[in-house]
């Protein structure tokens, strides 16, 4: 009699526990599929909105499905502006910048994290107290600077500075770099490695992940760049297209099946990286925060 009065309550705490764990798990995914339908919404607004005639465009509610498509919307940006071009100039700048930014700072990132040097702790910290300046504080002395050394209407002043290195992207590497274990420094050096071997033998094999989460940040970082650019260049010919859309934009104000259809097509670029490098991306966002 006492073991039935005793499983009872087992059983009913087990029911309860179980029907609380379904209400959590359900409540979760609610909420988790109004944050999917609530970012995504622009997204998707986006593309309907590229291929619809221009008097279904702002219609409320939204008309996802157009009565007719309007492929054209794909086609008059290009002939109205050399989008051709502005696309060109992106890659450029953003290719170059990427490659210089994320070279100088996985050697900055290895400096810092293998080796041992007076102050370096110090420099360190100074370093990431740069992350803190907003850029309008450095905007205006930047300018003046590249204004001197004539940058000005080049893309030298968006590709140079990344040569330099990034905090941020230095602080990602070094905290990666800092999970490899120094015995495998040792073991280098013994083989005859110095430092310029251990870095490019061992250091950077080794840091395949958080390299190619600092491509992609740098990479996506240089595509959707508008404020630099609207600063250093003021040709046509060499606007990217960020700035193409804004002009697009200031010309043709009525044209938002063309604004969409653009902007739908600059995002191609970036979702194909994205998808492509995804593993390592969350790979290397797990691993560099292990340890440091």
């Amino acid at each position: 009699m006492s073991a039935v009065n005793v499983a009872i309550p087992g059983r009913r705490v087990s029911s309860r526990a179980r029907l609380a764990h379904g209400v959590g798990r359900t409540t979760l995914y609610a909420v988790i599929l109004a944050g999917v339908v609530i970012f995504t919404f622009p997204f998707f607004w986006m593309i309907s909105a590229s291929v619809k005639p221009g008097y279904q465009i702002l219609l409320v509610p939204p008309v996802w499905i157009p009565e007719h498509f309007e492929w054209a919307n794909y086609v008059r940006p290009f002939q109205n502006l050399p989008f051709v071009q502005f696309f060109e100039n992106t890659f450029i700048i953003t290719i170059l910048g990427m490659t210089g930014v994320v070279a100088s700072s996985s050697i900055v990132a290895f400096s810092f994290a293998r080796m041992r040097f007076p102050g370096r702790d110090a420099f360190f910290v100074v370093m990431l107290a740069t992350i803190m300046l907003p850029y309008p504080v450095i905007m205006i002395p930047s300018y003046v600077l590249f204004v001197k050394l004539g940058f000005i209407n080049t893309f030298l002043p968006l590709i140079v500075p990344e040569w330099l290195g990034s905090p941020f992207i230095i602080f990602l590497l070094r905290q990666y770099m800092m999970t490899v274990p120094l015995e495998m420094d040792d073991a280098a050096r013994i083989d005859g490695c110095g430092w310029f071997g251990l870095f490019w033998r061992i250091m950077l094999p080794l840091s395949g992940p958080a390299l190619g989460v600092a491509a992609i940040y740098s990479f996506t970082y240089h595509w959707n760049d508008f404020l630099a650019p609207l600063l250093y260049l003021n040709r046509t010919e060499l606007f990217t297209v960020q700035l193409g859309l804004a002009l697009l934009e200031t010309r043709y104000t009525t044209d938002f099946g063309g604004m969409m259809a653009v902007s739908t097509i600059s995002l191609v670029p970036v979702l194909i990286v994205f998808f492509t490098a995804q593993r390592h991306f969350i790979q290397g966002l797990v691993i560099s925060g292990v340890k440091g």
